[in-house]
């Protein structure tokens, strides 16, 4: 097993990569004490199963420098392929500024391909490279060094049976004419907006049902101030205070550093210094917000007049479509989309696109009375009205 621990020998493999019709690529890392994911390990194996076809990137050795990679991404004759590759797509994004291109992502081409909701690489490795793999090495510190033999091999697993279900995905892709479908889901995976968090707009992840314009004022401010102080320092939001002690600070409203210590589910570390001079600070900035800048939450699912036997019938028609097709229902249409589209919605994603052609045309005419359903040898059949 070839591990690659300098620029010189990752910049050789990489020139010989650029003659290679595709990579296969995968990633080791950390994130349970950071905000921005670590890189611990890169994956590559090319068409071949000489020893020097696949090889493990060293990247926390002070020799190398992953430009060579970079290059490769950017050099759009061979296609870079992973599986489930937004996190891997994260990294190397917050790192570089960079997108593999082209992408071939492997769960969504199976997900097109008939292989179900978010199929896990194990289960495609042994339903098309007629394989198994050794899970010990899962959970491990990728970090530590020297990486074990065992972890090696658990590493590299995740890049040589990629190779042959890349190249049977590509093939059936080929023969069912849907690799365009592929392409408009990868879209989303090469956006920058996908992997950028802006402060501001943190507060958006936050649950709660109340209505209050000071009170999400407040929290609005209490979220952007965790978000810039993670940020800053690569530490978990949820080490500076989690969401249940952001709201708490939003309805108790805190005014000095006596009524913060009575916090209940404040951590410790957040009653003073930074932390603390931070939360009395956004608190202060929620309380004399203008009202007109107020937040409000999207209630607009609330107000729908969904129409439940109609969302039922377009339940049955995804389903009989999702079989005719061979495509995972989820991928075509969420169960928030036919609520939608039963409340008479129509910019809806599943009216879109390749998802208009296998469903959303004929979800329509459900809608407008054109056709209807039946059933007969124990499948659905349309009916013209």
């Amino acid at each position: 097993m070839i591990t690659i621990t300098t620029t010189e020998g990752l910049a050789a493999f990489c020139d010989r990569a650029k003659s290679a019709p595709y990579v296969t690529v995968d990633t080791e890392f950390l994130r349970e004490r950071t905000y921005y994911a670590k890189l611990c390990l890169i994956q590559l194996a090319l068409p071949g199963d000489a020893p020097e076809d696949a090889v493990l990137v060293d990247p926390l050795s002070p020799d190398l420098s992953q430009e060579p990679l970079y290059d490769l991404f950017r050099d759009e004759k061979v296609v870079k392929v992973f599986h489930a590759a937004r996190q891997d797509l994260e990294i190397f994004f917050v790192e570089a500024e960079v997108f593999p291109k082209p992408l071939f992502d492997t769960q969504v081409a199976a997900m097109v391909a008939g292989f179900g909701d978010q199929v896990g690489y194990e289960t495609l490795v042994r339903k098309i490279a007629q394989s198994s793999l050794d899970k010990t090495s899962r959970f491990t510190d990728w970090s530590r060094r020297p990486l074990t033999d065992a972890q090696k091999t658990y590493a590299l697993a995740d890049v040589t049976h990629l190779r042959v279900i890349y190249e049977y995905l590509e093939t059936e892709l080929e023969k069912t004419g849907r690799r365009e479908w592929v392409e408009e889901e990868l879209s989303v995976l090469t956006d920058p907006d996908t992997y950028i968090t802006h402060p501001e707009e943190a507060w958006k992840r936050l649950k709660t049902r109340t209505n209050s314009g000071r009170f999400l004022a407040i929290a609005r401010e209490l979220a952007r101030f965790r978000e810039g102080y993670a940020q800053a320092r690569n530490i978990p939001r949820s080490r500076v205070y989690k969401d249940d002690a952001l709201l708490e600070l939003a309805s108790t409203k805190p005014r000095t550093p006596q009524d913060l210590a009575r916090s209940r589910l404040l951590l410790r570390e957040a009653r003073k210094g930074e932390i603390a001079e931070g939360i009395l600070a956004a608190i202060e900035a929620g309380l004399s917000a203008d009202p007109s800048t107020f937040p409000q939450l999207d209630r607009s699912r609330e107000k729908l007049q969904v129409n439940p036997a109609l969302a039922d019938l377009l339940r049955v028609l995804l389903k009989a479509k999702s079989e005719d097709a061979g495509v995972a229902q989820k991928l075509i249409a969420t169960s928030s989309d036919l609520d939608e589209i039963a409340a008479g919605v129509r910019d809806v994603q599943a009216l879109r696109g390749w998802r208009k052609t296998v469903f959303g045309r004929d979800a329509l005419r459900l809608c407008d009375g054109e056709i209807a359903l039946t059933s007969k040898d124990r499948s659905i059949r349309l009916i013209e009205l």
